[in-house]
């Protein structure tokens, strides 16, 4: 069978990170979206997916044939409901993947991330499928954070930053609306913080809501009082939140929460937590102040675990690190 389509216009992009081209033929409403990449298996014409992608709804064609092409996967558009985002993500489990990244993200028992599930998605698929759920109602976003899928979750923890993200330019920040909005979405964060339970759905989360809500106005309540729950808190993943979500406060030129919290944590027994201090306060002298991050050094050396150590001094040159690691006294 032949189906003869009008074609309006051709659009082409190459990604260099994601090694692939994106065709798109403009059909009247709809949109044909060819994707070729080298890294997937495509069939005999070198095209891995086709479909075609309505503005308003998706045209799901199952194994029908069109120029030849087979129709492996549908994309959504404009996903609005959890439940719509939760079945496209499962669509495009890959098993392969899946077993890495459970190795990467250590989910055999007794590991930091033991009973995790994954769907073997990377995190730029992810992002893609934020992309074309922006406008999922707040709302909707627990169901993700509630679901037993890591890549959901953090679906779920990027809708919240791209809400909050664009709630805080400059035109908004002292605007009541806005503050609301934001405060609303720092209280979800908060009340669900521990399902962001594995090191990378905190980093991506925690410095892009928190970090960048402790310069905005609020009417939460003391900011630091907030944070300073979730640097005692007996959970590992509210505590690396405190630690991490002072990346933002670094970069606007602010040290003193990297300071506050570097301190709190030093003494902390877990490997990802000297990791984080070690990290934050690098990126507290790079941002800021070298000198200030060296008096740090010498004021707490004695105390500091040495991952933390070697974090911290990666931005110094050669001769200066080996000084530092060379210092006697230092927690193994």
């Amino acid at each position: 069978m032949v189906f003869r389509i009008p074609v309006s216009y051709l659009y082409i992009r190459y990604s260099r990170s994601e090694k692939q081209i994106n065709l798109v033929f403009r059909i009247s409403a709809s949109y044909l979206y060819i994707r070729y990449s080298r890294s997937e298996k495509t069939n005999k014409f070198g095209f891995s997916h086709i479909c075609l992608v309505s503005l308003h709804k998706i045209l799901t064609l199952g194994k029908t044939n069109i120029f030849g092409f087979s129709l492996a996967k549908s994309y959504l558009c404009n996903m609005r409901t959890a439940k719509e985002i939760i079945e496209h993500m499962e669509q495009q489990c890959n098993e392969r993947q899946r077993e890495v990244l459970m190795g990467f993200f250590k989910t055999a028992p007794g590991e930091y991330g033991e009973g995790e599930e994954f769907l073997g998605l990377k995190v730029p698929q992810t992002r893609e499928v934020v992309k074309n759920a922006k406008e999922t109602p707040l709302g909707e976003i627990p169901e993700l954070l509630m679901c037993r899928w890591h890549e959901v979750r953090l679906c779920g923890l990027l809708l919240l930053v791209s809400k909050f993200e664009a709630l805080a330019k400059k035109r908004l920040e002292t605007d009541e609306t806005a503050i609301e909005k934001r405060d609303e979405i720092v209280k979800m964060y908060l009340r669900y913080a521990e399902q962001a339970n594995n090191w990378d759905l905190v980093d991506l989360s925690a410095p892009k809501i928190l970090g960048r809500w402790i310069g905005l106005p609020t009417h939460v309540g003391d900011k630091r009082a907030i944070i300073d729950q979730l640097a005692h808190s007996n959970n590992l993943w509210r505590q690396r939140m405190s630690m991490v979500c002072t990346w933002t406060t670094s970069q606007q030129g602010d040290p003193s929460w990297c300071l506050r919290y570097a301190e709190m944590h030093l003494g902390h027994e877990h490997d990802l937590m000297h990791k984080a201090v070690g990290w934050m306060l690098r990126e507290m002298g790079k941002r800021v102040s070298m000198d200030l991050l060296r008096d740090f050094l010498r004021q707490h050396l004695h105390e500091m675990h040495r991952t933390t150590l070697r974090y911290a001094i990666e931005k110094m040159d050669e001769k200066e690190r080996k000084a530092w690691m060379r210092s006697t006294m230092i927690n193994g």
